[in-house]
């Protein structure tokens, strides 16, 4: 974890457990973790809110993880070398913002 300088932990219901919320507590990150409902113990209205905020805020980042993965070549890396990896992850992470940015200007096509 070093050089993460956020002080939150966003996930979905199944990273939901004792074990990572000690974790969480120990290394002082606030969690913003999904719950999930049971069957005959459905989520209560309150719940399903605190869960829209939080999805809003993932949808941002799950996308582009996921742009990534699916049309940049998927997540495996076929290198020698950390070095070359971590070239090869900058270039894909540098075509991507550049593809992103064509999108949102074709959204917004104001001048800069």
């Amino acid at each position: 974890m070093s050089g993460n300088t956020g002080s939150g932990v966003w996930a979905d219901a199944a990273c939901r457990s004792t074990g990572i919320e000690t974790l969480l507590k120990a290394k002082g990150l606030t969690r913003h973790i999904h719950r999930k409902g049971r069957r005959g113990k459905p989520l209560t209205g309150q719940a399903r809110k605190s869960i829209q905020a939080k999805s809003c805020m993932r949808v941002r980042v799950d996308h582009i993880f996921g742009a990534q993965a699916n049309t940049m070549g998927g997540p495996i890396l076929r290198t020698t070398g950390i070095l070359r990896a971590k070239a090869r992850i900058g270039m894909k992470t540098l075509a991507c913002n550049m593809r992103r940015r064509v999108q949102l200007r074709r959204l917004d096509p104001r001048p800069a």
